[in-house]
């Protein structure tokens, strides 16, 4: 491993390497298999949230069912980016300096659950029971529209549980370099995105019988009802049905699934240094000027603001996309993500072989344009059955980017200041994610009311179909190394003109 790497910022020492004991060139050890699939598990656990929450229910039951606009989903989705942009680079660098990721892991992923739950006792105590599959509950009237205190504290919870989800995965990507060699990155990265997809798929299964009583496969009817009844008795906050009551079994889900990264994984090179806030802070803008000193990082970083904006985005609205301008009957759209997600599990393990085969940014430039075209492909799409063709090559390939985003940041900066520039990665994202909502919020809110909804959320996908197109001519000029040849590179002092 390599010796240890330091900083020092005033009076205190930041080490920045996982590898402290490594001794110079020698070749990582694999981690023993348990804290390999336990790692790739907490991929199919917050998989479960990301699809249920984020993609799924929460959308639709609050523009859809609530009658709350598109620009609500955008306020919150933009706070709750807006506040890892300001804190996980300061706490990736804490978290460098210590050698520490998993409590942080644990404590994010803990809130994300408190806040989940929390999102389902306000919509059965606080708001009106309206929407697709509730017992006892009614359709919306057209002038109900959520709003007030009862939305304000919606709004909130929602903002606490995706800030802590989203929060935990830099600290989850940096533990990736700590398991196993350089060349086995890609494959490991590819084998967490389809275990994750994994998670997708059971997540949908495990949770729609609290939704509708059934499970969203074709031609499987509903679970028998003295079933339903009992798991709705089991979980609490589940008794009334509907979007309502999906929150607190998937919240149970994600803690589930990520107890095996708790009790299995390790930090292996922790130390017990002071927190010192006052380098952590100095760090983050020495990671932004450090983006200088290692060729093609910062057009990196650029590129991966524009198509995780546009990712983002799409995946956040998909689901109304589904219900609004196809015309999905309510409640087909969770069929749909289950047959979609099948093939994002394949997609992943391929796109991990290709990453070692053809190396990271082929890879990722390959899936970003299979983006814009299945994009295009969208907007073209004259029928539900065009759309599915058309989801199914998005489920291809949506693995893809996660899967060579991680060996790619990798092949730029050294291994040993992996944290901070993976929390400048989610900087990055979490700045694209509160442009690219309101920008969809503004496009259908703007145009729906004249031109009805399928022109106003195609031309939503046509703006985020461009955001993909800018970001693959910005990752064009991005070196290409192999992965951990930024070993070396930190020293250098010349860099490429626009990076």
């Amino acid at each position: 491993m390599a010796t240890t790497h330091a900083h020092t910022h005033g009076d205190a020492t930041t080490s920045l390497t996982p590898d402290v004991d490594r001794p110079h060139g020698a070749r990582r050890a694999r981690a023993p298999g348990r804290e390999r699939w336990s790692w790739a598990l907490y991929d199919f656990a917050n998989t479960i949230w990301s699809m249920n929450v984020a993609t799924l229910y929460f959308s639709v039951w609050l523009i859809s069912d609530l009658g709350a606009s598109n620009s609500a989903y955008a306020v919150a989705n933009g706070v709750s980016s807006l506040l890892v942009a300001l804190s996980i680079p300061v706490l990736g660098a804490i978290s460098d300096a210590r050698g520490r990721r998993k409590p942080w892991i644990v404590g994010f992923t803990i809130a994300a659950c408190a806040a989940t739950v929390a999102m389902g006792l306000v919509g059965q105590s606080m708001l009106p029971l309206y929407g697709d599959a509730l017992i006892g509950g009614s359709g919306r009237p057209e002038a109900y529209h959520a709003a007030g205190a009862a939305l304000g504290w919606l709004v909130l919870a929602f903002v606490v549980a995706n800030y802590a989800y989203q929060a935990a995965q830099p600290f989850y990507n940096a533990m990736l370099p700590e398991l196993v060699p350089a060349e086995e990155m890609g494959t490991l990265s590819g084998i967490g995105t389809a275990v994750g997809y994994c998670g997708t798929i059971v997540g949908l299964l495990l949770v729609a019988p609290f939704f509708n009583g059934g499970v969203p496969v074709p031609g499987v009817g509903p679970l028998p009802e003295g079933l339903v009844s009992a798991l709705r008795s089991a979980v609490p906050l589940t008794a009334h049905g509907g979007r309502v009551s999906t929150f607190a079994p998937t919240a149970l889900a994600f803690l589930l699934f990520s107890l095996p990264l708790f009790v299995f994984c390790r930090d292996r090179y922790p130390k017990q240094a002071p927190i010192a806030w006052r380098a952590a802070f100095a760090d983050v803008k020495r990671t932004l000027v450090d983006t200088k000193r290692y060729p093609g990082a910062r057009r990196f970083v650029i590129a991966s603001l524009l198509y995780q904006d546009a990712i983002g985005t799409i995946i956040s609205f998909m689901a109304v996309y589904a219900v609004k301008a196809m015309h999905f009957a309510q409640g087909a759209e969770t069929k749909l993500f289950v047959v979609l997600t099948v093939p994002a599990i394949a997609g992943s393990y391929v796109c991990g072989k290709l990453v070692d085969r053809l190396g990271p940014k082929r890879t990722l430039m390959a899936v970003i344009v299979a983006w814009v075209a299945l994009l295009a492909g969208m907007i073209a799409a004259p029928s539900r059955a065009a759309f599915w063709a058309v989801g199914a090559g998005i489920g291809f390939i949506f693995g893809g980017v996660p899967t060579a985003e991680r060996p790619m940041m990798l092949t730029l900066v050294p291994e040993r200041e992996a944290g901070r520039f993976f929390g400048l990665l989610m900087l990055s994202s979490r700045a694209a994610a509160i442009v690219g909502p309101f920008i969809w919020a503004w496009t259908v809110d703007g145009l729906e009311p004249s031109f009805g909804s399928g022109v106003a959320y195609r031309a939503a996908v046509a703006a985020v179909a461009v955001a993909m197109g800018i970001a693959l001519l910005v990752l064009a000029g991005v070196p290409e190394r192999p992965v951990g040849a930024a070993g070396g590179v930190g020293d250098a002092t010349t860099t490429r003109s626009g990076e």
